[in-house]
């Protein structure tokens, strides 16, 4: 008996990823016995919990019981609770170094846990400051909302009312009973890759060099005992058995999918793993992410009575000590004995050297001469420093490979080809790590290393998803690599080998899958999608114009979550305009180039504004198409030939940029060859990643034109009725913090954050797409407009239709899904041969996904609905056309799926196929397998029919037919009618007083029921593929209901902000341009609408901005200038350091992009004329790594703005030219304020603090003063005494001075060095006025002078 397990000294390993949550127990301590691998962790406060039953703590705790409390647990949200005692222990504290309080917690079912006072507050109710907004116990969890509510409730009671709400949590001895039943071995053999890890002196190569290749057979599984567990005080001691070298056994990584039908039922469990997945394999994700405490599954499979085995030879026994150390409420699930041994393996040492890092770790392969870094090559043996170099492979010596044994050789053969990839070996049920990739896994995933020299880790195959998942999110490339081949498989293969050799003689793996951050798909095994916003892998070619410098881009990007391909061609500025509004709209992952062909400003211009992109150089011609190849390639292969026809025909959007003077449709139009090589590398890029079929084969192709492309060729003081959508750079959309908050990369303090309200994953998506690309045409603007009004007018339908929406999973995606897994891959793709341990877990999955499919769709059908008797009251004609049956009305856009959800209702049992993980369609649903059904039913009639025959034949009727399987139907004939027996039957067999016998025509019959038997089972095994290819021929339909869902979830978004919006909400009142009216703006106690909803109450100070036509306010005043015309559409605007100038142009920038969106505004009134384009030059920042200096930054952006910007444009311009010398910065400030007043007459906020330049243009007409206003005390005496007060009111008029000595002082500024600065102004202000009388006084002299010279010519 070892010494008792620590806390403090656990071994870390492997099985803590089986650990389940604790679940509800009684207070019976259970005593873990030496087998109980997978125990959780103790917690220290427990091993003495009985002796402190009744002891009173040491310590005063802070809370009592009954009190309420916010209660976090680590890993979980802060969570509602309720202080009490602890069932067992009677306390509801612990004293200790780290003071526990012990809570239940407010949640379904409720749930129990022992937490750190540090992470105890006191629970102040729900409208308390602190969860609000901003507060540290704020949560969108509806479960932590419900919470609050019950919390609430408790919070008006006494304490002795609240202590009815604690729950009992134990639980009973039948639960405890059940448990014991869950204990269930994984089908694993202990050495799972011997023979292949071995060398030379395996057993498996011994039996080569005899010459004999042995079929492995199936070892028998042993179920354990199943005593109870309070019985078991003796020290238990588990046996790792091998079968003799005479028998054959299970290789190293051998699989068998099926079983033999004359085995033991109870030693085979139906190809399963063995282990109980619903209990160990599948955690709860929507409990671990929303409850505090995970409460045990309630699943369970019975497991039949054991069969007794005996192994013929101990090769090792150990004892495992037994931890007998008090839990409290806790239950592990149980593995068997072989998979426990293999998972040991993964156990690190208890050695002070078992957690040092990694890098202080010498493994073998950090010695290998031809990995270290100087000596890297790739597999044409060019150096890092070559330019040919790729980093995608690696060079590896002959003499290296020939030392390896059978499974590593496969490995370093598959790293050689990807070199830039983690590679997840498949070896048996686990996934494998080596070498460099297990270094990273233990870093980067807090794997454990397995025992040995070699750096070596691993996970269980069902939790690929988060492991892979985890990788990728941190820029890794992952590789699935699984068995493609059995060993009966192999053993067949071998003996048609002539002489085998020993890396013959393993079976095959491939590679299935290479998935980055931009090629995921979210399949089965990927698991599911957390983040609803699209992840795009963006192709892009570069060509430079040697006229003018200017380049030419061919993009291609598609988000592989949903299919969808978008592909085009434009030309571009010098400063890459486009590029960055595209890269801003669909923002990349992922971006793959061509090598070496890109320019450096393009270049920096990706690294600058894609800082946590994944960049991927590919070869041109090689891996970056031409447009030639790509056009061949995609003609030649199938993806876009209809399965059934074999029919090609390509996608409409590729269609029209394939020349026209190709009749065979090679060659693309030269207005589109980079796209179509852009759509090459994507296309490389698919195949590379083994993905291409499943993606293009959809055939979702769009063609993508800049928003400013109708601009480019139009008049700039004429507005286009024609243009659909306002220009939103990447510039403007950075400055205002539309999508992304440009000082934390998130999306607080967002205008998405505080608009985005939508129900739905796709919903989501497209409100994103038309917050970046607002509408232009006033008539589309009021028609959305009008649709919120008809939402806003209907809310008890509003609140119905929304819920329903919130049930709705993420139908985009799931069509995508649905397609991947009915599409056929062939024969040639890897994953049609791969072999997987939890299929039937991948099938239930796949099943449960189309069924939500099949659900959502089902809950659209009942949306539309509910609007039928509402849209004839309905303004919108978006909103009605939205919501309307293509079928009742030929404007409808909402297609009628009744018909289609009917059949798959009834195409297969339901609840039966999520059960059994297998679908067996109904009649009429799948062709093949109805034909081979019925040809069973009738060969079964044609032998009864024969059966009779004979019977009356022999005159007896108790002839039966007998055997099973392939001895079936042969017929068993009685002794007393033997005489009668003719020549023609064969005797088979007999028994005591019975003889059995075939004829010929039993044997034909018998032949076609086995022919029709195995079209029935290949029937079956492809019949889920064809049912899910018979939902993706209606592919059409489904995105057509999809997107009308979409529109509908977006506009009940912007109606709920709207209706709800913080503060007084308007109507913006859109009208079009004309010539008697020029373009203006005028908003009236507008307010930010982000930052309204951050301060509370009045705090947020409205203004008014009118650009473009006269300020009634104005008019209400005597003051008036008559040289200042009051429709000037250009203002300076002036005032204090922070003094709100900033906030105001940003606030009118909103304003103005959420009017055209379709939305109400934070405003008293709204009224504009549309905005083709907003431009923003606001803040200051650098380009560092660019070699851009803040000044090149500012002017970079003006340079935008002047070439781009049109009459009907918005510029809101912050404090131009600081980045440079005074005069510098005043002179291009003056210059471009007299460009955009005098030629390009734009609606612009200018702000400065150059007070000259207040002076130059205060009598222009087309140029109007504002100031934000403030009150000055002080003023006049010691200025570090001088008080400022913002009022942050924008109002007519210049500011004085800046008052930046009032900022220095905010900064605290030492008051010294203010006053050195005051002086310091005060001279300079003085030399100025003494330069400027100097220089009137000599102009007045010269002016004096050169008209006495006149005269004196004149005179005679």
């Amino acid at each position: 008996m070892g010494p008792k397990s620590t806390p403090g000294k656990q071994k870390n390993t492997l099985f803590s990823y089986f650990n389940k949550s604790p679940a509800a127990h009684n207070g019976n301590k259970l005593e873990t016995n030496g087998n109980d691998v997978l125990s959780p962790k103790r917690s220290p406060s427990n091993k003495n919990s009985q002796s402190n039953k009744n002891t009173p703590p040491k310590e005063e705790a802070e809370f009592q019981v009954n009190d309420l409390v916010w209660a976090k647990l680590e890993g979980y949200p802060w969570w509602p609770s309720l202080v009490c005692n602890h069932p067992t222990d009677n306390t509801h504290y612990k004293g200790s170094m780290t003071p526990q309080i012990h809570v239940q917690f407010f949640d379904q079912p409720p749930s129990r846990a022992w937490i750190k006072t540090r992470n105890v507050k006191p629970y102040q109710g729900s409208e308390d400051s602190s969860c609000i907004k901003g507060g540290p116990f704020y949560s969108t969890s509806p479960l932590v909302h419900k919470g609050m509510e019950e919390a609430d409730k408790a919070l008006k009671m006494n304490r002795e009312e609240r202590s009815n709400l604690v729950v009992e949590l134990r639980p009973s001895d039948d639960e405890d009973e059940d448990e014991e039943e869950e204990e269930e071995d994984m089908d694993f053999d202990p050495a799972i890759f011997d023979d292949e890890m071995d060398g030379e002196d395996s057993k498996e190569n011994k039996d080569h060099k005899n010459g004999d290749v042995k079929t492995p057979e199936r070892t028998p599984k042993k179920s354990p005992h199943k005593g109870s567990r309070r019985s078991e005080r003796k020290t238990k001691r588990r046996k790792i058995m091998i079968e003799d070298s005479g028998d054959s056994g299970d290789s190293a990584d051998e699989f068998k999918p099926e079983s033999d039908e004359d085995e033991d039922p109870s030693s085979d469990d139906d190809v399963s793993s063995g282990v109980d997945e619903d209990k160990v394999s599948e955690p709860d994700m929507e409990s671990e992410m929303d409850s505090p405490v995970k409460m045990a599954s309630s699943r369970k499979r019975k497991k039949p009575a054991p069969k007794a085995s005996t192994a013929k030879k101990s090769l090792n026994e150990f004892a495992v000590e037994e931890n007998k150390a008090n839990t409290s409420s806790t239950f592990s699930p149980k593995v068997g004995e072989k998979t426990k041994s293999k998972l040991a393996a993964f156990t690190a040492d208890d050695s002070p050297m078992a957690s040092a890092s990694t890098e202080e770790r010498d493994f073998p392969h950090t010695k290998l001469d031809f990995l270290r870094p100087e000596k890297i090559r790739d597999k044409a043996g060019n150096p890092m420093s070559h330019p040919e170099y790729d980093p995608k492979t690696l060079y590896l010596p002959d003499s290296f490979m020939k030392q390896q044994t059978p499974a590593m050789r496969q490995w370093w053969e598959m790293k050689s080809q990807h070199f830039d990839t983690i590679l997840f070996f498949k070896m048996g049920k686990f996934y494998e790590l080596f070498n460099m990739d297990a270094v990273v896994a233990v870093q980067e995933l807090g794997l454990i290393y397995m025992k040995g020299e070699h750096a070596h880790s691993g996970f269980p195959e069902i939790a690929y998803n988060r492991y892979a998942d985890t990788l990728i999110q941190k820029g890794y490339k992952v590789a699935r690599i699984e068995q493609t081949e059995t060993p009966d498989m192999m053993a067949e293969r071998c003996k048609k080998l002539a002489n085998p050799t020993k890396f013959d003689k393993v079976v095959k793996r491939e590679i299935c899958r290479i998935t980055s951050c931009g090629t995921k798909t979210f399949n089965v095994m990927d698991g599911e999608c957390g983040d609803s916003q699209s992840t795009y892998l963006l192709a892009v070619l570069e060509k430079l114009d040697t006229s003018d410098g200017c380049p030419s881009y061919g993009v291609c990007f598609v988000d592989t979550s949903i299919g969808k391909f978008y592909i085009g061609q434009f030309t571009d500025d010098r400063h890459c305009s486009r590029l960055r509004t595209l890269i801003a709209h669909y923002t990349p992952v992922q971006v793959l180039h061509e090598k070496g062909k890109m320019s450096q400003k393009t270049s920096q211009m990706l690294s600058n504004n894609l800082t946590s992109c994944l960049k991927e150089p590919l070869v041109p011609g090689k891996e970056f198409w031409d447009s030639g190849k790509t056009l061949k390639v995609l003609a030649e292969e199938d993806y876009f030939k209809e399965e059934e026809s074999n029919e090609f025909n390509w996608p409409d959007a590729l269609k029209k940029m394939i020349s026209e003077a190709d009749s065979l449709g090679l060659t693309a139009a030269d207005e589109y060859s980079l796209a179509i090589s852009a759509l090459g590398a994507i296309t490389w890029y698919l195949q590379y990643s083994l993905m291409d079929k499943e993606l293009l084969s959809m055939k979702n192709f769009e063609q993508y034109v800049p928003l400013d492309s109708a601009l480019a060729n139009f008049p700039k003081t004429t507005f286009d009725l024609g243009k659909k959508h306002m220009v939103l750079d990447g510039v403007t959309l950075k400055n205002l913090d539309v999508i992304e908050n440009s000082s934390t990369g998130t999306l607080e303090g967002t205008l998405l954050e505080r608009l985005d309200n939508c129900s739905t994953a796709f919903g989501k998506r497209l409100f994103r797409q038309w917050l970046c690309a607002p509408l232009c045409n006033p008539s589309a603007i009021n028609d959305r407009l009008d649709a919120v009004d008809d939402l806003i007018g209907c809310q008890d339908l509003v609140a119905e239709v929304t819920e329903l929406l919130k049930k709705l999973p993420d139908l985009e995606r799931f069509l995508s899904r649905i397609h991947t897994l009915g599409v056929n891959k062939g024969p040639n793709h890897p994953e049609s041969r791969a072999i997987l341990y939890e299929e039937v877990i991948y099938s239930k999955r796949k099943i449960e996904d189309f069924l939500s499919t099949i659900d959502g769709f089902k809950v659209a059908n009942q949306i539309a609905g509910k609007f039928k008797d509402r849209t004839e009251n309905f303004k919108s004609k978006l909103l009605k056309k939205t919501i309307t049956l293509a079928s009742e009305k030929a404007d409808g856009y909402f297609p009628d799926l009744t018909e289609d959800l009917q059949f798959f209702e009834n195409a297969f049992d339901h609840n039966k196929a999520k059960k059994d993980g297998v679908i067996l369609p109904s009649k009429g649903v799948d062709k093949e397998y109805d034909k081979a059904v019925s040809d069973i039913k009738a060969t079964e009639q044609a032998l009864n029919d024969y059966l009779e025959q004979q019977r009356t034949r022999l005159a007896c009727k108790s002839i039966v037919y007998w055997g099973t399987a392939k001895n079936r139907y042969q017929m068993e004939v009685p002794e007393q009618a033997w005489k009668r027996v003719p020549d023609e039957y064969d005797l088979t067999s007999s028994k005591k007083g019975w003889k059995r016998y075939k004829t010929a025509e039993i044997e034909k019959l018998f032949s076609k029921m086995m022919d029709a038997e195995d079209r029935k089972d290949a029937s079956l095994k492809d019949v889920m593929r064809r049912i899910f290819h018979t939902f993706d021929d209606r592919y059409k339909k489904w995105n057509a209901t999809v997107q009308c869902l979409a529109v509908l979830d977006v506009l009940l978004s912007i109606a709920h902000n709207s209706h709800c919006g913080d503060g007084v909400m308007c109507r913006p009142e859109i009208i079009c341009p004309s010539e008697e009216t020029g373009p203006f703006l005028e908003i009236r106690d507008g307010r930010h609408p982000c930052v309204s909803k951050t301060f509370s109450g009045g705090d947020f100070i409205p203004n008014n901005t009118v650009i473009g036509i006269p300020d009634a306010n104005d008019m209400e005043t005597d003051e008036k200038d008559d040289n200042v015309d009051d429709c000037s559409r250009v203002v300076l605007v002036t005032g204090p350091n922070m003094g709100g100038k900033s906030t105001l142009m940003r606030q009118v920038g909103l304003i103005t992009i959420m009017a055209q969106m379709g939305c109400y505004v934070p405003a008293e009134k709204c009224t504009l004329t549309p905005v083709d384009r907003v431009f923003t030059r606001l803040g200051a920042s650098d380009r560092i790594m660019a070699g851009e200096s803040t000044f090149y930054v500012e002017l970079s952006e003006t340079s935008a703005i002047l070439q781009h910007a049109t009459q009907h444009s918005l510029v809101l311009m912050d404090e131009l030219g600081r980045g440079t010398a005074t005069y510098d910065g005043t002179a291009i400030a003056c210059s471009v304020v007299e460009e955009l007043s005098q030629n390009i007459r734009c609606r612009t906020l200018f702000s400065t603090h150059y007070h000259s330049l207040v002076e130059e243009f205060s009598h222009d007409p087309n140029i109007r003063l504002g100031h934000m206003a403030c009150m000055v005390e002080n003023e006049e005496e010691d200025p570090t005494q001088e008080t400022i007060t913002f009022l942050y009111k924008f109002s007519k008029g210049a500011c004085p001075k800046s008052y930046g000595f009032n900022a220095a002082k905010l900064a605290n500024i030492p008051d010294s060095v203010i006053k050195v600065a005051v002086e310091k102004a005060k001279d300079f202000e003085e030399s100025l006025d003494r330069l400027r009388i100097l220089r009137s006084l000599l102009k007045d002299s010269a002016s004096k002078n050169l008209e006495k010279i006149q005269h004196e010519i004149r005179v005679p």
